[in-house]
């Protein structure tokens, strides 16, 4: 998860994160539940899945307090990746061969990906050794930023703040090199048309919009609209982008949903937090946890009108909590999966999610859903939203 840290220049770059917190109205409050939460419930345990966001706001980065209870609840967070992991680091910034580089990386192509990093105020060379589509990954992260939206301030880097502070385990739930290799697909060749297509969403502006309103609806809960993502996010246009959506989500989710499941079989109460286009349509997370026998329940996912009404302070988690989460209610039903987007219609986290990378969390990312994929930064927009 690669993230990249700018100090734009004064007046021609949008602040930096820590800059933007200075901004009037902008303050760490009480929390405000944000994003799509479900309960999942086996064997007598409580388990969560929570659809994150890869980028966020400076206001956001405390968690609202049903969020803060399931998590001080739970005995583990589980994460697409751990950023902070040192193995997942170095993957992640390892340089890439420079013959590949030279060779997906020239002409054109080359020369925009280079006024693009002027344009975000990224010094030259910061990720010139990366591997290609890490570059335009870590472009898409910063498209935001001009809205307030910033990687540092992703959902699911809070969440580990959080976590860690109260010494709570964190588990990926996959590996950095598997989510670099869903990233860079089959070929050179196709690894250099998904930069194209990055860069022309960036270039045109469309990955700010994609974004800000993925943000928007991540903020409101609104998962009814989130599931009609295909509709409206103007990104499944080509089969190019049906395969890499598809790539991105559908052949991932899966997998998240074996670790999810193996944590609380063990026994433990999982709180896994990805980003949230891995939570819709037929092969979306709720979906694929009721077919493995858990009762999966609604609890933070209608519209709502997100206000930062000052809440009572948290109380401190109790030490080594034991993973209850409260007993079932009667009469639960298993969730139907939801109608709507088809498998192919949620960016990762493009990341942000993605997503994302996260954060286009989710293209190289809008990984919104996106961390894009996996954040390399995410936004999840084509690479991970």
């Amino acid at each position: 998860m690669l993230r990249l840290y700018i100090r734009g220049r004064p007046g021609a770059c949008p602040p930096s994160a820590i800059a933007s917190l200075e901004k009037p109205g902008i303050g760490l409050r009480n929390g405000v539940d944000r994003g799509m939460l479900w309960r999942i419930e086996r064997d007598g345990r409580t388990s969560w899945l929570y659809g994150t966001l890869h980028v966020g706001r400076g206001d956001w980065v405390r968690p609202g307090p049903t969020i803060q209870k399931a998590l001080t609840q739970s005995d583990t967070l589980a994460l697409e990746l751990d950023s902070r992991d040192e193995a997942t680091a170095r993957t992640m910034g390892q340089p890439a061969d420079p013959a590949l580089v030279a060779r997906v990386l020239s002409g054109e192509r080359a020369r925009r990906l280079e006024r693009q990093n002027a344009e975000a105020c990224v010094p030259p060379g910061t990720t010139s050794k990366l591997q290609p589509i890490l570059q335009v990954t870590a472009l898409a992260g910063l498209a935001g930023r001009a809205d307030g939206l910033y990687p540092e301030f992703g959902v699911d880097e809070t969440l580990a703040v959080s976590a860690r502070n109260s010494s709570k385990p964190i588990v990926a739930l996959e590996n950095a090199a598997d989510q670099l290799k869903v990233l860079t697909g089959e070929s050179e060749d196709e690894e250099g048309q998904q930069i194209d297509a990055a860069l022309d969403e960036l270039e045109s502006g469309k990955l700010r919009g994609q974004l800000k309103e993925l943000a928007e609806v991540w903020a409101r809960s609104d998962a009814a609209k989130l599931t009609r993502y295909a509709d409206w996010c103007n990104c499944l246009n080509t089969p190019s982008e049906q395969r890499l959506m598809k790539r991105l989500l559908d052949d991932r989710n899966p997998g998240l949903a074996d670790g999810i499941e193996r944590l609380h079989a063990g026994g433990k109460g999982v709180f896994a937090a990805v980003g949230a286009l891995h939570m819709i349509g037929p092969q979306g997370l709720p979906t694929l946890m009721a077919a493995r026998g858990f009762t999966v329940t609604p609890v933070l996912t209608n519209a709502q009108e997100q206000t930062a009404v000052p809440m009572p302070a948290l109380a401190a988690p109790s030490p080594s909590p034991r993973a209850r989460g409260g007993k079932a209610v009667k009469g639960q039903r298993v969730q139907k999966g939801q109608k709507g987007a088809p498998a192919a219609a949620a960016k990762g986290g493009r990341p942000a999610a993605k997503a994302a990378p996260a954060a286009k969390g989710a293209k190289a990312p809008a990984k919104a859903g996106g961390k894009a994929p996996a954040k390399a930064p995410v936004a999840k927009g084509k690479v991970s939203r």
